[in-house]
Formats: structure tokens, C-alpha cells, sequence
């Protein structure tokens, strides 16, 4: 038996508790939570076979009265002494893609980034499009490109066409960009037709992960009209490893914005559940960013609920994101096109003025929220790097 030694100020202790898949040395991946500096085996702590599979998923479709039982479990055996076997070094292990992913959708929640990106686009026309502050814009994007922080990212090639262009080229993205963002794992599903009320968001989400939605923004430029993202998004998005269970974010609630006009009845919220993150975005372990969740325009419920309302499904190991963090201030900005206002204003990283991302160049976003404890819960990483296109 042994004791869980939590470091002072850790983001990992009691009051966090996220799950993650992680593999110890020659052995095949399990679902574990991690603690201090220690992955948690949960098939070993707690006997459920559940917990002896390559992701979450059967945990997830459990729902939301087993995902308490389990955490209070987990809360009282780590407590004490804890079978050694069962206790793995953070630095020993390999961590895997956290679920398996049914759906993607990306949202466009940010006030601030989409107006930024309309004043951008659009400088002679309102900033927002009609429809912006009535209903959370989102595309559909692609589940099997999602990949687990620390995978490689290689630069996507496509069709681009710059203004001063007669007709467009093929070849390499030469605007690659980051997207900082929050995603939200759905644990249990809804029928064909059955819409999800906001009230019901805990009821169907799980946990929330740390989002980079890779961005071709010259290829996104070309081929995003009439119909919006495709090519400029689909070759990539990672997410951060551990999933921060929605109930360790309870201290992090918060109201949204004032929404302006009045959303109508099926996205009017009875319970706040804006969150009161604040992630960092490192270009090359220089910090770039720190972009505010909390300014987020449209909550992760009223994402949900816009979703469902059509009577589309939501399943086990779905995944939807926030969309762009961006605050009012330059510093906040999540994505480098905004960050560098379309490339035309450099930032200085390692002493060099950059735009848009190199290969080689290596970006990192991490998070942290309050927690019921008065400290401060850790979302991890997610980190990439930039490799060279292969050849067409």
C-alpha cells in the first residue's frame, strides 16, 4: 500500500480528479485518473472492468448518478493508503486519446473573436452577421482527424487564392493558425427528435478538455463560401488528454455575458453555466496569449441545446467546442490571426516577429479554474508541433 503524495498548489489534487486512457510500460491502455503527479489504474482501484478498456465511452454512457458515485469513491480511496500496484509516475506512462469520438461540432461562441474576425473580413459592414447573437453558429466538423495532444501536426496542402491572385494555386498552407479553445464530451446520448433542454446540459455532459482547432486559414479563406469550413479545418484538432469532469467545475460557474437581444425560450437558461477559465497559449514556451473563458458569449448549455433543437442526436463520445477564446484585450486573443490582426502586425516570439506558424514551431495551451477548495483545478495540455507537408 501507499500514499498519494499531492504536491502544494497542484491542479491535480482532490477537487480535479480528471480521467484520462494511459498505458504503464507493457501493458495495454486503461482508463485512469490522475493525481498529483500520479496516474490512478481505476480497473485496479475500484475492480470494474468498466475501467479495463481502451476508453472512456462505457464509463461515459453510465450517466451522470454513476459518474458521482464514482468520483466520491475515488475521492475516498485515494484519501488513504492505495494499493501500490494500482499507482503509476505521471512520467511513466503513455496517454492516449481519452474517448472515442462519435461527433465533432465546432462552435463560434466569442463575441469578441468573431467580431474581430468580421472587422477583419468584412471592414466595411457590421462587424457580427445578422444572426450571430440569436443563435450559437456552429459547422459540423470531422471526429476521425481529432488527435491526443503531443501528436505531430503536418501542414495541410489545398487550394488557395490571395487577393492579388488571378486564380487559385495548389500547395502548401501558408497561413497555419491555431485556435484556442474549450471542447465539451457528451457522456449519455438523446433519441432521434428528442431536442436537450439547457436545463439538461449535467444530465448529458461529462467533462469539458482543452481544444486546438488547427486553422488553413488561406484555404479556409478560398472555400469557405457559400457553405463554410472544410478543407481549412478537417486535417486536424487536438485535444488535451485528461477530461475535467463538469463536477469539479461547480466552483467555476459563472453567468454569461448579458445577452442582448433575449435568446429565445428553447436557449433561455434557469442556471448559469458560463466558466470562469483561464487558458495560456505558449508559441515556442513563450507565452503569447491568456484568453478568458468566461467572456464567452453562448454557454456550453445553450451550444448543446442549439444542437439538439432540430431534433439531431447527441451520443456517447460526442465532442463539441467552444469556437475561438478571444477577451476585449489584444493579449487575450486565441488565434493568431487575430492575435497578428490578418498578419499585419507581428508579435515578437523568441525575439523573432512572426505571423503565422512555421515548421518546427510548437504550440502549447494549457488552463486552470477555480476550484471547490479556494485553489485552483488544471486542465493539462495540448500541445503540437508543426512538420513539413509531404509531398502530393
Amino acid at each position: 500500500m501507499s500514499t498519494i503524495d499531492i504536491p502544494a498548489g497542484s491542479g491535480f489534487g482532490l477537487a480535479n480528479l480528471p480521467y484520462g486512457v494511459f498505458s504503464p510500460p507493457g501493458a495495454p491502455p486503461r482508463v485512469g485518473v490522475r493525481v498529483g503527479d500520479s496516474v490512478v489504474d481505476l480497473a485496479a482501484l475500484l475492480g470494474d472492468d468498466v475501467f479495463a478498456r481502451p476508453s472512456l465511452n462505457a464509463f461515459l454512457a453510465q450517466g451522470r448518478a454513476r459518474w458521482a458515485e464514482v468520483r466520491e469513491r475515488i475521492t475516498e480511496l485515494v484519501s488513504g493508503d492505495v494499493p501500490g500496484a494500482a499507482v503509476h509516475p505521471l512520467s511513466a506512462v503513455r496517454l492516449h486519446l481519452p474517448f472515442e469520438v462519435a461527433d465533432y461540432v465546432d462552435f463560434y461562441a466569442s463575441e469578441h473573436h468573431a467580431s474581430n474576425l468580421g472587422r477583419l473580413f468584412r471592414p466595411d459592414a457590421a462587424p457580427l452577421m445578422p444572426n450571430w447573437k440569436h443563435l450559437p453558429v456552429g459547422y459540423h466538423g470531422r471526429a476521425g482527424t481529432v488527435v491526443v495532444s503531443g501528436t505531430d501536426i503536418v501542414r495541410p496542402c489545398g487550394q488557395r487564392k490571395a487577393p492579388d491572385e488571378d486564380s487559385p494555386t495548389f500547395g502548401e498552407s501558408r497561413r497555419l493558425d491555431i485556435e484556442a479553445e474549450l471542447g465539451f464530451v457528451v457522456g449519455t446520448g438523446s433519441p432521434l427528435g428528442t431536442p436537450v433542454a439547457c436545463a439538461d446540459f449535467a444530465e448529458h455532459v461529462f467533462g469539458a478538455v482543452l481544444v486546438n482547432d488547427w486553422s488553413a486559414r488561406d484555404i479556409q479563406a478560398w472555400e469557405y463560401v457559400p457553405l463554410g469550413p472544410f478543407l481549412g479545418k478537417s486535417f486536424a484538432t487536438s485535444v488535451s488528454p485528461w477530461v475535467v469532469p463538469l463536477l469539479a467545475l461547480e466552483a467555476a460557474r459563472v453567468p454569461t455575458p448579458d445577452q442582448h437581444p433575449r435568446p429565445l425560450p428553447y436557449l433561455a437558461e434557469t442556471e448559469p453555466w458560463g466558466l470562469d477559465i483561464d487558458l495560456s497559449v505558449e508559441w515556442n514556451g513563450e507565452e503569447v496569449a491568456r484568453p478568458p473563458y468566461r467572456e464567452m458569449y453562448w454557454s456550453p448549455a445553450q451550444m448543446l441545446a442549439h444542437l439538439t433543437v432540430n431534433g439531431a442526436t447527441c451520443r456517447t463520445g460526442d465532442l463539441y467546442a467552444s469556437g475561438t477564446i478571444s477577451g476585449p484585450e489584444k493579449h487575450q486573443r486565441g488565434a493568431f490571426i487575430e492575435l497578428t490582426w490578418g498578419g499585419r502586425e507581428p508579435v515578437t516570439v523568441k525575439g523573432e516577429q512572426r505571423t503565422f506558424l512555421q515548421d518546427g514551431d510548437e504550440v502549447c495551451i494549457s488552463a486552470t479554474a477555480p476550484g471547490a477548495d479556494g485553489g485552483r483545478i488544471g486542465f493539462g495540455e495540448v500541445r503540437g508541433r508543426i512538420l513539413p507537408a509531404r509531398p502530393q
